[in-house]
């Protein structure tokens, strides 16, 4: 639970840092935009190392109840999470959804991480699903606030309904690639099949 814990606080605080925009350009002022980067991804790299390790440390140590979801949670977490992946991949293509949603991408944490909240009652899962799905709620806030100050929609103008047909199918077919192989060959932790 400490390297869970610890690489919580690593991850989301680079990138809460990056809200934090006047801080953000006076380090970028300091030591130049391309090593602001590389030490961005390098600290959220050993932020993402330590979460995985400590999950699995966790998980591996028998999970900690807090509460019993019922079947039902499951099913419906399987719906949100596709349509998780259908925004992930709408913040890369500009169309109706980009452009209703913002920022699509914030949109599709806040929904994986409350449908993964759904589905596991156990103390780690509600530690690191929660706290990812509060990060997504403060960085969507801080967000609309940039929008508002740049006086824009913060999105670019659609590109008609193809870019949509495009999300969905390309977020669909990823979504099902994670529910029958990756999730349970990244994770450990097998989707399907989930009995009534």
């Amino acid at each position: 639970m400490t390297l869970l814990i610890l690489g919580l606080v690593i991850f989301l605080g680079m990138h809460s840092f990056s809200m934090a925009r006047a801080s953000r350009a006076g380090l970028i002022a300091r030591i130049g935009e391309g090593p602001y980067k590389g030490l961005y991804s390098l600290v959220s790299l050993v932020g993402i190392i330590l979460i995985a390790v400590g999950y699995g440390q966790y998980r591996a140590a028998g999970y900690v109840p807090v509460w019993d979801p019922p079947v039902w949670t499951r099913h419906l977490a399987l719906l949100l999470v596709w349509v998780a992946f259908i925004c992930f991949v709408a913040a890369y293509l500009p169309g109706h959804i980009k452009q209703r949603l913002k920022h699509p991408m914030l949109a599709g944490v806040k929904i994986w991480a409350l449908a993964h909240l759904l589905a596991n009652g156990d103390l780690g899962s509600i530690m690191l699903f929660g706290s990812l799905l509060v990060w997504a709620v403060l960085a969507r806030i801080s967000a609309k606030r940039r929008d508002v100050a740049a006086q824009h929609g913060g999105t670019a103008a659609p590109a008609g309904w193809r870019n949509d047909g495009l999300a969905v199918v390309i977020g669909t077919a990823v979504y099902l690639a994670f529910v029958f192989w990756l999730h349970p060959w990244l994770i450990g932790v097998p989707v399907l099949p989930m009995r009534a």
